[in-house]
């Protein structure tokens, strides 16, 4: 199986829910909602990094004030070990000198002199709110600093191979990481988009195909065949799962092997 990555929101709770069902060898990634702020997400990444967990933590743009914030927040990352970031624009209203995971990114290649490793995402179903066109661009843009694309949530592995398949056509060279949906009940989701704002990540199942379909009215949606299918072919690095803090049946993880770029 691909290397896999388990993303969690970092709710009250969350950091002794990882410690009790997910091994140490599972990478964590760690988002930034606008509920949360930054804040929420560094304390929980350190948190974890001191238990012996490799972790991602998101920063949005939008929710960082300043350079001099981003420098201090890059600052305590490096002491406590973390080697990852994900750079994102974030949700909301910018809270001050940054608005896209652009701008974000070039400042924290500047400020760690290229030393912090960066993911940057992409949009295989598209945006709502930014042509395919410039999606491409900002991604040409932005792998002169970045180390990884990460997706977001699909359900087609094709869909995701054709994906990569045209960024490698327009010169994208960057690793891609499969967005997944993990084993979430319909409850469980629900509940989560109600109380801890992934509305927004509801709304999008909504949209999508059967896989999504067969969630949303109740059955269990396991992503066990997807990770298959795209362990099948060549062209995709690892997977990160959108566990949205279920974390039960999580799949076997394999170690990320290091240098892929």
């Amino acid at each position: 199986m691909l290397p896999l990555r388990v993303e969690i929101i970092p709710s009250e709770g969350i950091v002794d829910a990882v410690s009790q069902r997910v091994p140490t060898a599972t990478a964590i990634s760690i988002t930034c909602l606008p509920k949360h702020g930054v804040g929420a997400t560094l304390r929980a990444a350190v948190q974890l990094t001191e238990l012996g967990y490799t972790v991602v933590p998101h920063l949005a743009a939008k929710a960082v004030e300043s350079r001099a914030e981003l420098s201090a927040i890059l600052g305590d990352c490096s002491a406590s070990g973390i080697t990852e970031v994900f750079a994102i624009g974030g949700d909301g209203q910018p809270s001050g000198s940054y608005s896209t995971g652009g701008e974000l990114l070039r400042d924290i290649a500047q400020i760690t002199s290229g030393v912090m490793s960066v993911g940057v995402a992409g949009y295989p179903e598209g945006h709502p709110d930014i042509t395919r066109l410039h999606l491409v661009d900002a991604l040409l843009e932005k792998q002169e600093h970045a180390s990884k694309i990460v997706t977001q949530m699909c359900f087609s592995a094709e869909g995701i191979h054709e994906y990569v398949a045209m960024l490698r056509r327009e010169g994208v060279v960057l690793p891609v990481w499969a967005g997944v949906a993990g084993a979430v009940p319909k409850a469980k989701l629900v509940s989560l988009a109600t109380k801890i704002g992934v509305g927004s990540s509801l709304k999008f199942l909504s949209r999508k195909g059967p896989l999504a379909r067969r969630l949303l009215i109740g059955e269990r949606y396991t992503p066990d065949t997807l990770i298959q299918e795209l362990s099948a072919r060549s062209g995709i690095e690892g997977i990160q799962l959108y566990s949205f803090n279920s974390l039960d049946a999580l799949p076997t993880p394999q170690p990320a092997v290091e240098g892929l770029r």
